[in-house]
């Protein structure tokens, strides 16, 4: 049986490099993954269907949490999806929809919410983290209640799978304490879903040689960054603290430049990096000459995805017709499944 997948992004701006890495390069591959409608087939030549049902989350409402300027809200919904447009993800694969627009997930969240003590919510490690790394020194009620939120998107559709990073599997577990209490308490309704953590999955440091990229840090490389923008960027790097002069001997490991390399350069310029690699360590080449090398690969893997880009924003409503779509494909399973919670529940 097909499982069902959803996930999803917040709706803050254009998508980065480390958005790529860390879940758009698996998206692409969940959507081409197939099986073979007969045993015996090979899903390259005889007839197959995709492996998963997959949904993309716009979760606008998840981008109050933090951000209540709403200013550049419908602009961000736009790019959000261009962005992923862009780099492949296919919307006749995959199901995009936007979270204000389905209210049956909002009701649900109300009702799973009776279901969470609030110290389970405080005590869920991304909420410090968020709080740390934005300076919040209380949180709102829909910061704290965020996960419960994060449970009503995922069990609304009734997903069996959720690709999220190692950092983000504790919402899955609470989740699925969710689910299982529901279904404890008034009857099976919800199916226990399972994090997907790609054993490849990564993350790229920013450029400023912080741990995470990330768009309010400003140390990201955007995905429709022109070709000065990321050179610009890749120059002003970090790099190697401890090395002084070019003929210092220096560190790959942990270089940011050396990470964003291994991530983007292809089988053809693999034996430069190695080259270039054993150089570095050595001290036979500069930083410069790296970072060159670095923002030509960067740019050769970013033009295609910049010629996309304006192909798709010439064609005037496309991303309205895409949500629309998909909108009301997510609202007729939400439906279904609030229909059966409340049956379950015995609510008119």
């Amino acid at each position: 049986m097909k499982k069902r997948i959803l996930t999803g992004d917040r709706p803050t701006g254009k998508l980065h490099l480390g958005h790529y890495v860390g879940s758009l390069k698996n998206r692409l591959r969940l959507q081409d993954e197939y099986i073979p409608l007969r045993p015996s087939d090979s899903a390259d030549v005889f007839p197959h269907e995709r492996k998963y049902e997959i949904y993309l989350l716009v979760a606008d409402l998840h981008a109050l949490t933090t951000k209540t300027d709403t200013s550049n809200l419908k602009q961000n919904i736009k790019d959000l999806v261009l962005d992923q447009l862009s780099v492949g993800i296919d919307p006749a694969k995959v199901t995009f929809c936007v979270q204000s627009q389905i209210p049956e997930d909002q009701e649900l969240a109300i009702i799973f919410s009776m279901l969470v003590p609030k110290p389970r919510l405080e005590r869920v490690p991304t909420l410090k983290e968020v709080m740390r790394d934005l300076k919040i020194e209380t949180a709102s009620l829909g910061l704290l209640a965020y996960p419960v939120l994060q449970a009503a998107d995922i069990l609304m559709v009734r997903a069996n799978l959720v690709p999220v990073g190692k950092d983000q599997t504790s919402h899955v577990e609470l989740t699925r304490e969710i689910a299982q209490k529901f279904n404890s308490t008034y009857g099976k309704v919800f199916p226990l879903p399972e994090a997907l953590v790609p054993e490849e999955i990564g993350t790229l440091p920013g450029i400023d040689g912080k741990q995470k990229m990330s768009k309010s840090l400003d140390n990201a490389i955007f995905l429709s960054d022109n070709e000065s923008a990321v050179r610009e960027k890749v120059m002003k790097m970090y790099t190697d603290p401890t090395r002084i002069h070019p003929t210092d001997p220096g560190h790959v490991e942990d270089n940011p430049v050396f990470i964003y390399l291994e991530a983007f350069t292809t089988s053809k310029d693999e034996k430069q990096l190695a080259e270039y690699r054993e150089k570095y360590k050595k001290g036979e080449i500069g930083d410069i000459e790296v970072k060159e090398f670095l923002v030509k690969t960067l740019n050769e893997f970013l033009s295609p995805i910049r010629i996309r880009r304006q192909e798709l924003e010439k064609q005037s409503g496309l991303v309205d017709e895409i949500l629309d779509e998909g909108n009301k494909k997510a609202s007729a399973e939400a439906q279904n499944t609030l229909k059966l919670a409340k049956e379950a529940m015995k609510l008119p």
